[in-house]
């Protein structure tokens, strides 16, 4: 189960500040969540009968308690949020300006329980970028060809018993990728079904001894032109991206 399961089933814990300070000791990854939601119907825009504008540059500021809890999730934490803001996004009927940032940052003005979220609206064109989410850690794919296994001559070490010194290797060139077995002793799995090499379609889950590598295809911003953010702000307590062509 995600880190904000609890809120995909509705849960929506915003509440009064100084309640806050006085009942809680620090922020929960689905405050944050609802924070954000909160923030995009804040800030949403009809631009024409069929264009609901909200902000795609979001930036939560924590109390540095916080951001240190924050940041044991890793960058598990950074791909939920940015999943149920595009999800929010599509039930709502909103449209961004260009790919979602989320960034989560430390800021010693703001008090422990309680959050602040700026947000503006960046355009620009729209890159993609492969990247492995592995253990937690999120590794950017910044070759033609990744080799991943237990050894320390791979690109990526895993600590797995299981895997070969070079088990695996990843192809991506900036529009499509592929996952080729480099002849390991106990084999690669795709989506459950074994391969020696295949086509890697975003968010398919390579398994590898005990290790499970999910593909994903990130969007990012090029030549960005940055709005001014609104000069309103919420203080709370408590890469949309389609397939590959």
């Amino acid at each position: 189960m995600g880190l904000l399961d609890s809120f995909e089933r509705g849960l929506d814990r915003a509440v009064n500040g100084a309640f806050a300070k006085t009942f809680r000791s620090g922020i929960q990854p689905v405050e944050i969540a609802s924070a954000l939601r909160a923030e995009l119907d804040k800030k949403a825009v009809v631009v024409t009968r069929e264009r609901i504008l909200v902000p795609n540059a979001l930036t939560v500021r924590l109390s540095p308690a916080d951001d240190e809890k924050m940041s044991a999730f890793g960058s598990t934490l950074v791909s939920e949020l940015d999943t149920l803001v595009q999800q929010h996004a599509r039930t709502q009927g909103y449209s961004f300006a260009g790919p979602v940032t989320i960034s989560i940052e430390r800021d010693s003005s703001v008090s422990t329980g309680t959050l602040r979220v700026d947000s503006g609206t960046t355009e620009g064109q729209v890159s993609w970028r492969g990247v492995v989410d592995i253990n937690g850690t999120r590794h950017p794919l910044v070759k033609a060809r990744t080799v991943i296994g237990r050894g320390s001559d791979a690109d990526i070490t895993i600590p797995d018993a299981g895997t070969s010194r070079k088990h695996v290797e990843i192809l991506w060139d900036g529009e499509r990728a592929m996952v080729r077995d480099l002849g390991s002793t106990n084999g690669t799995t795709l989506n459950g079904r074994k391969v020696s090499e295949a086509a890697l379609p975003p968010d398919s889950k390579i398994s590898i001894g005990r290790t499970d590598i999910v593909f994903r295809v990130i969007a990012q911003a090029q030549t960005a032109r940055r709005s001014t953010p609104s000069d309103a702000t919420q203080l709370f307590d408590v890469r949309d991206r389609g397939p590959l062509s």
